[in-house]
């Protein structure tokens, strides 16, 4: 039995696929659903249970012998949330409980970090794991803040040589893209928010830069592919033996004007792009620049490419945002 948090969200249900597709039979999303259209993120699978977060423990203990991995993607993943308390239960509480019960009973552990651990990124893009290193990172909201707070723990653990999981990997998504993401309305990608525009014909706006090194819509990020993170989740089940703190990105730092333009490029139609004002509480928290250094994920043995920018955001628009069902 393979359980996955988050198992209804973006990333997580994407993995629900890719394990399915894989011919996995008893999976289990442990999620919230709410009134939304979030259901039909898990709507075409076929699944062992749906369980809510707050009774996930005992559900682990009830099914202890099924149970070989938890995929944890579930998190409070809103990069504007303020209620700090609610991120500490939910991203840094949870995840120790649920490392301690793979810990104690001899289950695999893969967990959802993210490159906003790394704050504005002065200190680089490295996925090391040692704790000087993680220390001195310093996050630009309370989302990032519990990521990285939590990698602390688990490398605070490992510095002082205690027990783990049979495997633990935590993965930090960068800019991540593609089906399934329609629930999360403003924290969609660009690509999401866009397309709608594009495709009748309008212009579409980027925020303005605010940093001179940068010129309007030049502001760099890794956008990667969300089939990409299902096929770094899929790997790592493959390979037990494979344990660490990873980057999961593109490797490529892309501008927001690239992005934009290959919406339009894909649906044959002439780039229109202008640039309005950035709201003012992201001004002082906006990063210019990220790109994932991959070079730990592929010493590790991970053999696959990842997928380019125009081809991400052509399969993407094609396959699934210009479709009737644009769900995975």
């Amino acid at each position: 039995m393979l359980i996955v948090t988050g198992g209804a969200g973006f990333i997580g249900s994407n993995i629900v696929a890719g394990l399915e597709k894989r011919g996995h039979k008893d999976i289990v999303v442990v999620d919230r659903l709410g009134a939304g259209d979030k259901w039909k993120n898990i709507a075409k699978r076929e699944l062992a249970a749906v369980a809510r977060p707050e009774d996930i423990m005992s559900f682990l203990h009830l099914h202890e012998k099924e149970i070989s991995c938890i995929a944890h993607m579930g998190a409070v993943s809103t990069t504007t949330e303020k209620d700090c308390d609610w991120i500490i239960k939910t991203n840094f509480s949870l995840s120790w409980s649920l490392w301690e019960y793979c810990r104690d009973h001899g289950k695999r552990f893969i967990y959802a970090s993210s490159a906003a651990t790394y704050g504005s990124g002065e200190r680089g893009f490295d996925d090391r794991d040692d704790l000087p290193y993680l220390n001195a990172l310093r996050p630009m909201n309370p989302y990032g803040w519990s990521k990285a707070l939590f990698d602390r723990k688990v490398a605070r653990e490992l510095a002082e040589k205690r027990s783990t999981p049979t495997q633990y990997a935590g993965l930090k998504f960068f800019n991540v893209y593609g089906p399934n993401e329609y629930h999360k309305e403003g924290q969609k990608s660009v690509v999401a928010h866009i397309f709608p525009q594009v495709k009748e014909g309008n212009e579409v706006q980027l925020f303005k830069s605010y940093n001179p090194a940068y010129k309007d819509g030049e502001q760099l990020r890794d956008f990667v592919w969300v089939g990409d993170c299902v096929s770094v989740v899929l790997w790592l089940l493959d390979n037990p033996n494979v344990s660490g703190l990873f980057n999961v990105g593109s490797g490529q730092a892309r501008s927001f004007h690239d992005l934009a333009k290959a919406v339009f490029t894909c649906l044959g139609l002439e780039p229109k792009i202008k640039y309005k004002d950035m709201p003012a509480e992201l001004i002082d928290k906006y990063q210019y620049y990220t790109k994932a250094e991959m070079r730990k994920l592929s010493a590790s043995g991970y053999p696959y490419k990842m997928t380019t920018l125009e081809e991400g955001v052509s399969k993407y628009v094609k396959e699934y945002l210009d479709k009737d069902d644009m769900y995975v």
